[in-house]
C-alpha cells in the first residue's frame, strides 16, 4: 500500500548569496587589515601619518577638493603642463560630499570610508562572477588573489579603483545572469567613476549585441520580446554616465567633444598605442640596476598577455574578455604615468580567474601558504610604496 502520510525528505535550502560569499569576504577583510596594520607601523616608524597617506596625498587630494569646492581648480606647472581637476570623474567626489554632509568626517576621510565599503562590494562582486562561472572554491580564490595583488593597498585608499571595480564586477554579473537593465545602469555609474568606464560599456554592448544577434557566444541567450527590449534598454543606459560627463566637460571648456581630451593632454596623458611605454621600458635596459626593473616589467606584461590568452582559450564569456582586454589596452597604451600602470590594471580581475581555478584545485594547506605569503609581501610592499613614491 501507498503510505499517503509519507512525505519526501526536505531538501536543504541553498545558503543565500551573502552567506556563500562570507568566507571570501572575511578572508578579504583579513588581508586588508594586515595591509593597513603594516602601513600604520611602517608610517609611525618614519614619523608619517598612515591616515594622511590614505586620504590626503596624490589623487585623493584632487578628489576631496572637487567634493569640497566643486570643479575649477587648475595648477600650472613650471614646465607648462596644466593640471585641471576636470580630469577626475565625479561619482567618488559626490559620495565624499554626501559622506561629509551626513557625518563629522572630512571629505578625504569620507572618501576612505567609501573606498573601504566599495572594496567589500567589489570583493563580493568578484565572488559572484567567479562563482557563476567556476564554483565557490574558485570564487574564494579569485577574491583573495585580488586582495593580495602587490598594489592592493590602493583598494583601501581614498581613490576610485575600489568603487569602479565594484560597479564593473556587478555589472558583469548582471550581464552573466541576464539582468540587462541593471547591467546598463551599473555601467553608466562606472562611466561616472573613471575614464576606463569605457571598458564596462564595451563589455555590456558586446554581450548585448551578441545576444540580440542570436550568437552562440551569447550567455544567457535572449528569449522573447520583453527580454530583447530589456537588453536594448541596458545598451542604451550603459554609455550615459561617461558620455554625460565628457559632454559637460566639453561645454565647460568650450571645446565640445574634444574638451576632455584637452584636459588629459594638460596632464600629458593620452592614448598612443603603447609607444611611449615601450620607449620607457627599453630605456630601462641601458644600465644594469634599472635593467632588472626592465626585465621585471617585461615579464609582467608577458604574464598579463599569457593570462588573457588562457581566458580566451578556456572560453571565458565575451563580456569578461572585452572588459579585461579593454582595461589592459587602456592601461598599457596610455602615454604617461608609467608608474601608475599596476594601479590602472587593478580592476582587470577576470585575468585572475585562471589562477583562481588553479588555486581551487590545490590542497588547502598549499593554497593557504600561497595566499598567506602573497598577503605578507603585498602588505610590506604597500607600506613601502606609500611611504615612498606612492601611486601617481
Amino acid at each position: 500500500m501507498i503510505d499517503l502520510e509519507t512525505r519526501p525528505a526536505p531538501v536543504p535550502d541553498r545558503p543565500g548569496p551573502l552567506r556563500r560569499a562570507a568566507p571570501a569576504l572575511l578572508g578579504y577583510a583579513a588581508v586588508r587589515v594586515l595591509g593597513l596594520a603594516v602601513l600604520a607601523c611602517w608610517s609611525a616608524a618614519r614619523g608619517k601619518s598612515a591616515l594622511t597617506l590614505l586620504t590626503a596625498r596624490w589623487d585623493s587630494v584632487w578628489y576631496s577638493g572637487v567634493a569640497e569646492r566643486g570643479y575649477g581648480r587648475v595648477v600650472r606647472l613650471p614646465n607648462g603642463d596644466v593640471h585641471s581637476d576636470l580630469a577626475f570623474f565625479p561619482l567618488l567626489p559626490w559620495l565624499e560630499r554626501l559622506g561629509a554632509a551626513v557625518s563629522p568626517l572630512s571629505h578625504g576621510t569620507a572618501g576612505l570610508v567609501v573606498s573601504l565599503l566599495a572594496s567589500l562590494a567589489a570583493a563580493w562582486g568578484i565572488f559572484a562572477v567567479a562563482e557563476q562561472l567556476y564554483g565557490g572554491r574558485a570564487a574564494v580564490g579569485a577574491v583573495l588573489l585580488w586582495a593580495v595583488l602587490p598594489v592592493g593597498i590602493v583598494q583601501s585608499m581614498a581613490y576610485s579603483e575600489s568603487l569602479f571595480t565594484a560597479l564593473a564586477a556587478w555589472s558583469l554579473y548582471a550581464v552573466l545572469t541576464g539582468r540587462w537593465v541593471t547591467a546598463g545602469a551599473l555601467a553608466s555609474l562606472a562611466g561616472l567613476t573613471r575614464p576606463v568606464g569605457l571598458a564596462v560599456t564595451a563589455a555590456v554592448w558586446a554581450a548585448g549585441i551578441a545576444a540580440l544577434a542570436g550568437s552562440r557566444r551569447a550567455d544567457p541567450p535572449l528569449s522573447g520580446t520583453r527580454a530583447r527590449a530589456r537588453c536594448l534598454a541596458g545598451l542604451l543606459l550603459a554609455p550615459l554616465g561617461a558620455a554625460g560627463y565628457v559632454l559637460w566637460v566639453g561645454h565647460r571648456t568650450g571645446r565640445g567633444a574634444f574638451g576632455y581630451l584637452d584636459v588629459q593632454a594638460g596632464w600629458r596623458n593620452g592614448f598612443d598605442g603603447g609607444a611611449a611605454f615601450a620607449r620607457f621600458t627599453a630605456a630601462l635596459f641601458t644600465s644594469f640596476p634599472s635593467a632588472l626593473a626592465g626585465a621585471a616589467l617585461t615579464a609582467g606584461v608577458g604574464l598579463l598577455l599569457w593570462l588573457f590568452g588562457i581566458c580566451v582559450r578556456r572560453g571565458q564569456p565575451l563580456a569578461l574578455l572585452v572588459y579585461s582586454g579593454t582595461v589592459t589596452v587602456l592601461a598599457l597604451c596610455a602615454s604617461s604615468y608609467f608608474g601608475s600602470k599596476p594601479r590602472l590594471l587593478l580592476p582587470a580581475f577576470p585575468l585572475l580567474l585562471p589562477l583562481a581555478v588553479a588555486l581551487a584545485g590545490a590542497r588547502v594547506p598549499r593554497a593557504a601558504l600561497v595566499v598567506g605569503g602573497a598577503a605578507a609581501v603585498s602588505a610590506v610592499y604597500g607600506a613601502f610604496w606609500l611611504n615612498g613614491s606612492g601611486p601617481p
